[in-house]
């Protein structure tokens, strides 16, 4: 995907950050939206289908929190990236962020040029989606890589982004033992600076909506984490 292509929707409350960040990447080549606050964030999404959304979490009417969980039970938007950026860096925000479906944490003050490779990491994702159309069976689990669909017993179970490439990787080795900087870097990109706890987070959330009976199920099977 070329990025002329590739639409951004920049959520912010603060006029400078849209002109300054939607300047830098616009500047890259990509096409740029923008909103200012999580209502309008919403509308524009839906209206405008983007590939990333980068929004900030303290904004009138509707803050970013919220925003990103309403926007991740919208079957049309399912599969977009979103990350924050926001001047919150407490890690009980970032593990709020995660929780509510964010696939990235990115914390002000940041320099342009940082960001942009953070974005274009973050982009890099679309490209392996393209090339990944391997249907999994594991456990009892179709896990469909091309469309990002887990089937279990004829039920589609719905996964964040993050979450589904966190699982896919487990499921596509079996017997491997998996470090964290490995996972970090194919899941979350190498670009992207992370924490381990961001992946106990995802394995956690993984185990809720999955079920921890069929979780222990696949990682009986050899998936299995090195701590």
């Amino acid at each position: 995907m070329k990025k002329k292509d590739i639409k951004i929707l920049l959520v912010d409350d603060e006029q400078d950050i849209l002109e300054i960040v939607g300047y830098n990447l616009s500047q890259e080549g990509y096409q740029i939206v923008t909103a200012t606050n999580g209502k309008e964030a919403i509308l524009k999404a839906k209206k405008e289908l983007p590939h990333l959304i980068i929004m900030d979490v303290m904004m009138p009417e509707m803050d970013g929190m919220e925003a990103c969980e309403n926007i991740r039970k919208l079957p049309e938007l399912n599969h977009v990236i979103i990350t924050f950026l926001t001047a919150r860096n407490e890690d009980y925000s970032q593990v709020a962020g995660f929780d509510a479906g964010a696939d990235d944490y990115i914390t002000k003050p940041i320099k342009p040029k940082l960001l942009v490779s953070k974005v274009k990491a973050l982009l890099r994702r679309l490209k392996n989606e393209e090339q990944a159309t391997e249907t999994l069976n594991v456990g009892g689990i179709e896990i469909n890589r091309e469309e990002y669909k887990i089937i279990k017993e004829g039920v589609e179970i719905i996964l964040p982004r993050k979450e589904f490439e966190l699982f896919y990787l487990l499921a596509s080795k079996p017997g491997k033992v998996f470090k964290r900087e490995e996972i970090l870097d194919k899941v979350w990109g190498n670009e992207v600076i992370v924490g381990g706890r961001t992946i106990d987070v995802h394995i956690r959330k993984l185990r809720e909506k999955i079920g921890e009976d069929l979780f222990k199920t696949i990682k009986g099977v050899g998936y299995k984490l090195e701590v």
